[in-house]
Order: structure tokens, then sequence, then C-alpha cells
């Protein structure tokens, strides 16, 4: 027997407790085992409108929901006792008649209320249309609406459509929510032969191959989206490349999802397929590591043929393959010594040491320039400093000695290092990798890419890419097409938002322009996006001192837990380093133990996670902390005092502007955002209805 797991069973789940779920696990694998043993206590659900309902007991109050068809066993729900019956009662499980698709359907006549049209009195106070009185019957079928909900969704009008769409099957809702935006229908995918196959069928619905791949959908709750994947990013998993491909969206829309499942595509269909899955940080490639690991469940030796690791150690292990030797690096403050160290032994004087050192990070050290005239050549994209050729040359002699100094020693930047360990494999056969799946892509540098392609396969499909231009924290912009890899033409972008609330969503994006564009023209367009569910409005709390913010943080946190959030659940973030103690005192305070980013051993099912906005990039959690977010603290006031001109104080404030945005975005369901006066400019903004 196939058994089928629903995604509202593994959503129903996690609002238990951890006994309660332990217990229902168990029973779920003896399912899953045989479901016909006689240790199985099993009702059939005699009230419901579904076919071979049955609820199967585990303890004394808890039930599982599942529909016993044919060869399929699925997994459909979990609860208290009444609770569960009730759902069960108030739902059918059925194949659309239109799509094809299988969806849990509610029964329209068992709702208690449904927010239809304005009252006749409403109506003449203020006179509002329904929203989709121009669609036909046949137009709403044909994108999934259940029959019985038709007549309510042709007569609902704006205000009444989020409580409306509450009631329906995802595909429905997404579609309508994006005829309300753009005026356009996008209908289903036509009819499978069989409905498990149909792709509205697939983001909700999975089978389970072994009670290995079983454990680790139920074990790992928030990672669903690296089980049930949207139509949308299917066809871009599935999408086949002549060059480079990249997927973009805005947080929360499943970029990391398609490159998760683009790796799993690749390794099942070639066996000899070697991928490198990589991204910018330690911490998030350790994530990524879990949510592949989940995804192939029992087909877990696949993972014998990845490679996941952020690009410094990528280039570092190469390096190490190819000369036998580990590279050896210069820290960031001993080339500072040495620029100043240069500058003064060259009498350049007529420039700031700010402007040394952002001419090294942004110009210099990642374009790897070796010679004057490679530097009088170089694309200063932005720089509001226009150079002569006296003062190029005068300025060549202190990053020259520099050059000299780290060659005469061996010592490496993470920039030469992809530089060199590029060199060694540009034109080495085989690759080390067949193909590369890049995460956060938004953030390589010249340095990165330049080396990522030349460890690419000479091949389709050998690069791809996943970013957000609007999550750019690290990198000043550079043209892609310039380096050789151009994804013109091979762009796709993601539209909904499945990770964060309308609310969150709709704050964080007033932090960022609607459209953001790269140097080669491709744009990521914000306009259009959508989330598919409500939840409450950001929270701000502005305090007199750091001790009342502390407080008001850790009374916020023992709220969250006493409504049923897990500390593992809650993300608490802050600027820098510096602000991290005051996050861990709140959470002392709320009388709850954290962890960091860096020590992946700790308990996660009972700490806090606290670390700063860098590293939250690539995390998602039911709950957001964002702490000390104080007027000079972000923007962060040493970052905005060491610009060198105007373009890097624009990039400064921009990037600063990404970083909240990234945080807030981690979200799902709440955000809290939490300050000592005078609070930072950038929640204004956030909170802004204009």
């Amino acid at each position: 027997m196939t058994t089928i797991l629903a995604d509202t069973f593994r959503a129903a789940l996690t609002r238990l407790t951890n006994e309660e779920q332990k217990q229902v696990k168990l029973t779920v694998y003896e399912l899953q085992d045989n479901p016909d043993q006689p240790g199985l206590s099993m009702h059939r659900v005699d009230k419901t409108r579904s076919p071979d309902i049955w609820s199967v007991r585990v303890g004394r109050d808890v039930r599982i929901i599942l529909q016993k068809s044919g060869g399929d066993l699925i997994l459909a729900y979990v609860d208290h006792h009444d609770d569960a019956y009730r759902w069960a009662e108030r739902r059918r499980i059925e194949a659309h008649p239109t799509t094809g698709a299988l969806q849990i359907v509610e029964v329209r006549e068992l709702v208690e209320e449904v927010v239809g049209p304005a009252s006749e009195a409403e109506q003449a106070a203020r006179p509002e249309p329904a929203l989709f009185a121009a669609l036909s019957a046949d137009d709403l079928m044909s994108v999934g609406v259940p029959v019985d909900w038709v007549a309510d969704v042709q007569a609902v009008t704006e205000d009444g459509f989020f409580d409306l769409a509450d009631h329906l099957p995802e595909e429905a809702r997404e579609a309508l929510l994006e005829y309300a935006i753009t005026g356009q229908l996008t209908r289903a995918a036509p009819p499978a032969d069989d409905p498990l196959q149909h792709p509205d069928t697939q983001r909700r619905f999975r089978v389970m191959e072994g009670v290995e791949e079983m454990q680790a959908a139920l074990d790992a709750p928030f990672e669903k989206w690296a089980v049930f994947l949207h139509p949308s990013q299917r066809a871009t998993v599935e999408r086949a490349s002549s060059g480079p491909a990249r997927v973009v969206g805005s947080a929360g829309t499943g970029k990391t999802v398609v490159a998760l499942h683009r790796v799993w595509r690749i390794l099942q269909a070639e066996p000899d397929a070697r991928v490198l899955l990589t991204t910018f940080s330690d911490p998030l490639s350790r994530a990524l590591a879990a949510k592949l690991r989940l995804l192939l469940g029992e087909r877990s030796a696949l993972l014998d043929r990845v490679t996941i690791a952020a690009f410094d150690r990528v280039a570092a292990q190469l390096y190490t393959l190819a000369t036998g030797q580990k590279p050896n690096m210069a820290p960031a403050q001993a080339i500072r010594s040495q620029l100043r160290k240069a500058a003064d032994e060259a009498d350049v004087s007529e420039v700031s040491s700010q402007f040394l050192h952002s001419e090294w990070d942004n110009v210099i050290d990642p374009w790897q320039l070796d010679s004057l005239e490679a530097y009088a050549e170089v694309p200063r994209v932005g720089r509001k400093n226009r150079l002569g050729p006296k003062q190029r040359e005068r300025l060549w002699q202190v990053f020259a000695a520099v050059r000299t100094h780290l060659a005469t020693r061996r010592l490496f930047t993470d920039s030469s290092l992809f530089a060199e360990t590029a060199a060694l494999f540009r034109d080495r056969e085989p690759k080390p990798f067949t193909h590369i799946v890049v995460d956060e892509a938004q953030d390589l540098g010249v340095a990165e890419l330049r080396f990522l392609a030349a460890i690419a396969a000479d091949r389709p499909d050998a690069l791809f890419f996943a970013g957000d231009l609007g999550q750019r924290i690290f990198r000043q912009p550079f043209s892609w097409k310039g380096l050789g890899v151009d994804v013109r033409g091979r762009s796709v972008t993601l539209k909904v938002n499945y990770r964060t609330s309308h609310q969150i969503r709709r704050a964080a994006d007033r932090l960022l322009p609607r459209t953001v564009r790269d140097l080669d023209g491709l744009a990521d367009e914000r306009a259009g996006t959508i989330s598919v569910f409500e939840g409450p409005e950001p929270e701000v709390h502005v305090c007199a001192s750091q001790q009342e913010e502390r407080e008001t943080a850790a009374a916020v946190l023992s709220e969250a837990i006493s409504t049923g959030i897990s500390p593992a659940e809650i993300g608490l973030f802050v600027r820098s380093e510096a602000q991290l103690g005051r996050a861990r005192a709140a959470v002392r305070t709320a009388g709850l133990e954290s962890r960091g980013l860096v020590d992946p051993a700790r308990d996660e099912a009972e700490t806090v996670l606290v670390g700063t906005m860098h590293l939250a990039k690539g995390l998602e959690f039911r709950m957001v902390l964002l702490m000390a977010c104080d007027q000079n603290v972000l923007p962060l006031a040493e970052r905005v005092e060491q610009v060198a001109d105007e373009f890097e104080l624009d990039e400064a404030l921009t990037t600063e502007r990404q970083l909240l945005y990234v945080a807030a975005t981690r979200a799902r369901d709440r955000l809290v955002i939490t300050a000592a006066e005078p609070a930072s400019e950038f929640i204004d903004d956030l909170l802004s209805a204009g």
C-alpha cells in the first residue's frame, strides 16, 4: 500500500505537544509498515462527506485522520479527538472535476460563516463591486475553485476576499490573488492520468517511499518547502538551459527550494553527476545540507555525489587538492596596516586611509589587478572619485607594494585564493564538478563568479544561480555578462510567497524600491508578488532605555512560548556582534536558553537562535525578534563613517536597508522589532503606509 503525506497533516502535527508528536510518529510508522495490523485501533468516520475516511487512535485523546482509497493511504490530519472528528466531518478528499488535482475541500454548507457580499445598507454607504464578477463559473473551475464555492467567489468583495480565501485550495487562492492584482487569470495545468502526478496535487501531497523518508519529513516541520513543490517552482526546476540560468524572486518565494530540487533532479537524471551546492556562509551551507538530506529521504546515499560548502571553503579545498598545500590567509587588519605603511613609504598623503581601504576592497583585490595598465582599464562602477593618470600612477605604487608583500610571503586574500584556484582549474579536465548550484547568488563578488565559471564544466545546465538583488548585503554590483556569465533569456522570477505572511511581506517591501536592476539590465520586479496567507501586523516597541527594551523583549518571548511557539521556532537577530549581549540578556530574562549560529551542537529544540542579521539569510522562523534597532546601530554608524565617497555612502545605506529587509523576512507568522530611543530611521519606512 502506498502511503501519502498531506501538508495539512504535517501542519497539524506541529501544534501538538512534543510527547504527543512522538506518539503520533510511532503510530504513523506502524501504519506505513502494515496498516491492517490488529494492534491499530482504526474506526470509520461516519459523518464525513468523503468515502473511506478513518480515524486511528493515538493514546487517550489524539486521533489521526486518514483516507483509505484503493491501494493508497492518505494521512490527512491529526488532532485531539473532538477537533480531529470535527475537521474530518467538514472536509472531503477528491479529484477536482476540471483540473483533476487531488484536493482537500471544506464542505461549503458546513462552514459556519463566510464573508460574502456586503449588505444592501453597507453597499449604499460604501459601494463595493464584487471582485470576480467578470469571471464565469468555468473560469473559476479552471483554476481549481471547488464546485460548491464558485458562487461565494463570484460574490465576494475586496474586503472579504482574504476571509474567503482561507477556505479555498492553494492553487485557487493564488490564481485569484494574481487576477485581483494583475487582471490576468492563469489556469491550472491540464489534468494528468494519475491525480497524484498533477502539479497541484504535488504541492500538498507527497508519496512516502519508506519509513526513513517519512521520519525525515515528520521530524522537520519547518522544512515543508523542501518537500512540497509549487508548480511554478517545478517548471523552473525542470527547465533545461543551454547556458548559465538564474531564478530570482523576493524573500520567501522559494528560490532555495528550487535550488535544492534542481540538485535532486540532476542526481536522479545523471548517475555520474558530481554536484556542488554552494553559498556564501558556513551556517547557510549547513542549513542547505539539512534540507537536502530531508528532501532525499531514503535516497540519502545520493549525498555522496554532492559537495555542500561555502564559496571560500570550496576554493581552499580545491587549492589544497591541486597543490598539496593549505592556503595561508592574510588577516584583514594586517592588510590595512600594510596599505598605510606602503602609502607612507610612497609619500601618498593626498587620499584618506578610508579611500585606500575602499579602493583595495572594491577594485584592486576583487579584480586582481596586476599592473598599472589593468588599473587604468578596470570599470570603477559608480565610484564618484575620478582618477587621472598621474593619480592612478601614484596610487598604484601603494597597491603594487601590498601585492608584492603578500606574494613574497605566500599570503592569500579571499579574492586572490579564488583567482589562483581558478587558474589551476580553468584548463583542467575533467572539472571537479559536472554541475554547480549557487544559493544566495546576489552576494557573489567578481572573484567568486570568476572562480565558479572556471571550475564549471563546459556543458548545458552546468551553472544555476538562485538569488534576490534586494537581499544583496555584501558585494558591490558588477556586470556578470562582462565576466562571461550571461543569464539573459534564462532568468525566471518567482512571484508566490509561501513563507511570509501578507502583513510582514508588505511591510518589508516598503524598505526597497519596486524594481531592482543589475548592471546587465535584468530586473527583479517586486510588484505583483503575493503572499498566500494572513497574519498579525509587525509590532514595534521603541523603549526609553536598553533595560526597558530587554524587559519588553523578554515579555514578547515569554508570551510567544505561552501561545505554543517553541524556542527553536524563534530567531532573535541584531545588527552586529556588539549588540549580541543585549539579545542574550533578553533571552535569559525570559527564562530561556540561547544558541548561536556557530554552535549547531546545542539542543535546538529548547533554545532560541541568537545571531547577527548578516547570518540570518536563508533561515526561517515562525517568529523573528529584531532587537537593538537604534539610530546609530541601523545603519551602523562605524560603517557610515568609513565610506570613501558619495557612491559608497549610497551603497552603505542601501545595503543596511536591505539587511533589515533580509532579517525581517525570516519571519513566517510574527515579526517584532525593538529599539532603545532614538530608533532607526528605517523603522518609519517599514511601517509607513505611503
